[in-house]
């Protein structure tokens, strides 16, 4: 099976090696164009364009895909199906039928989960126990098209959405070769989705990392560990940015009887906690193990509090 690989980011990587590890025919590697990036804003390759580049795979960077680049693109190397996995662009309807078995993608959902551009964070976020990987025909919809294989992945407990990125991107690794493999062999026929059971997995925005501390610990915890490494979850300190990168439900501090308002921070010697909204047993609390202050690196729970001389009684606030 002759293959063109699309994708861009380093969830896409695994994949493309696997490909080549297993002696795909891979005519080229599409992606998307280079990016300033950084302080200097120099334009920075892709990951997925480093990674063939180190396998002497040509790179192919259009600016957009649709229309007659995407078309010439296609008639040049002749593929009998397409691989994608998070390429970044949308694909024209009069292209997905190009390829004799069409376009198959990758996606870091148990489909139809999840859909869209965020699924491992909002997973998190949502507090799942388990989410997966899903390859599927691309169709016209946003991950909607039927379904060739998945598999179930668990999440742990101190799981972040890069941990968990790095674990889907190898299981959808070799999830691919399966489908691709049973696909040639013509072991292997697309189910549709249950459109009623479709949720979705929107594109982050800055506003989602803004922390409320009225929620329970453990929504405030999910959200921490779904929002790295960007936006973050960002609270306000003494009027100041303060970015909180891990932090873990607990039960009340010793010797707190009456809990204080939500936001409410209690220093026990070199431990810092956050009052939190309640649940059904009652109020509930973070303690806070790594922070970052605007324009300083990241600290220790120690650190921060003895760098800051934080004070039982001040408070985190929510930030405008």
């Amino acid at each position: 099976m002759k293959l063109l690989f699309c994708g861009t980011p380093e969830f896409a990587v695994p994949t493309l090696r696997r490909l080549h590890a297993e002696t795909f025919d891979i005519a080229a590697v599409v992606t998307q164009p280079d990016r300033p990036k950084g302080r200097g804003l120099a334009p920075a390759a892709p990951p997925v364009k480093l990674a063939a580049q180190q396998l002497g795979l040509p790179v192919e960077q259009p600016d957009k895909f649709k229309g007659e680049p995407g078309r010439a693109l296609l008639a040049r190397h002749q593929p009998d199906a397409v691989v994608i996995v998070g390429y970044g662009q949308l694909i024209p309807a009069d292209l997905l039928r190009l390829p004799r078995h069409g376009w198959i993608n990758l996606h870091a959902s148990l489909l139809p989960k999840y859909r869209g551009a965020a699924p491992v964070q909002w997973a998190l976020i949502n507090g799942e126990t388990a989410t997966g990987v899903t390859t599927f025909q691309l169709d016209e919809g946003l991950d909607t098209g039927p379904i060739f294989l998945q598999r179930e992945v668990p999440i742990a407990e101190d799981d972040n959405a890069l941990t968990l990125s790095h674990r889907l991107a190898e299981v959808g690794a070799e999830l691919m070769v399966e489908t691709l493999r049973r696909l040639a062999a013509g072991q292997l026929t697309p189910e549709p989705q249950d459109h009623s059971r479709a949720t979705k997995a929107p594109l982050l925005k800055r506003e989602h990392g803004r922390l409320n501390f009225s929620l329970p610990a453990r929504d405030i915890s999910n959200r921490i560990r779904g929002l790295v490494p960007w936006p973050g979850a960002f609270t306000s300190f003494r009027g100041t940015l303060l970015h909180i990168w891990h932090a873990k439900p607990v039960g009340p501090p010793a010797g707190v009887v009456q809990p204080p308002a939500p936001g409410t921070l209690l220093v026990e010697r070199h431990a810092l906690y956050v009052a939190c909204g309640p649940e059904a047993s009652g109020n509930t609390w973070l303690r806070l193990e790594e922070l970052q202050p605007a324009g300083r690196k990241r600290l220790s729970a120690t650190d921060f509090i003895n760098g800051f001389h934080v004070r039982t009684g001040e408070k985190l606030e929510t930030p405008a």
